[in-house]
């Protein structure tokens, strides 16, 4: 799957050998590396970008159309959660595939140089939106900009894994999502 705007340009192939990121961007090739190694999955990812803000969003973006045509027309367990530590960092990340929501209650006190949050939260509200997906992420511990982002990019790998494992039926009392 593709996008292209007058920003970026993303490629992303799932069903590959190995997990192939290359973004041009460091922080996030570690974060999609990590992100997909916990989902288990392995995928080829190539970007070309102006500014990394565009980068972050519309790689959120792209990620949740291309896990929405993914599971199109499946059962999925919907639901994923898991919490993560790293070193100093402890978070929770859960996930409902149905709904668009977001909320992000992370912060950190010693920031490293690449790691924002401003970024993050692109990231995250592109994927909830194009993915329809709830997320909810909860920071219980953590100073470091590097552990608290890394610790929430391992358990929205292994949330989403779960969350988009196949089911036996639809997990819905709606008898829709």
């Amino acid at each position: 799957m593709q996008r292209k705007t007058e920003e970026v340009e993303i490629r992303i192939e799932f069903e590959k050998e190995e997990i192939d990121v290359s973004t041009g961007d460091d922080i996030l090739d570690h974060m999609l590396e990590t992100l997909f190694f916990y989902m288990d999955e392995k995928v080829r990812i190539k970007a070309e970008w102006d500014l990394r803000h565009h980068l972050w969003e519309d790689m959120g973006i792209l990620l949740g159309k291309a896990l929405k045509e993914k599971i199109e027309g499946e059962d999925i367990q919907r639901f994923g959660k898991a919490v993560m530590p790293m070193d100093d960092a402890l978070i929770l990340v859960s996930i409902d595939i149905s709904r668009v929501y977001i909320n992000l209650d992370i912060d950190y006190d010693l920031g490293e140089e690449g790691f924002d949050l401003a970024v993050v939260s692109e990231f995250l509200n592109g994927l909830s939106r194009n993915l329809s997906a709830t997320i909810h992420v909860k920071q219980f511990s953590g100073v470091n900009g590097h552990h608290v982002t890394e610790a929430l990019f391992k358990a929205l790998g292994v949330a989403i894994s779960q969350a988009i494992s196949p089911s036996e039926e639809l997990k819905s009392t709606k008898g829709i999502l």
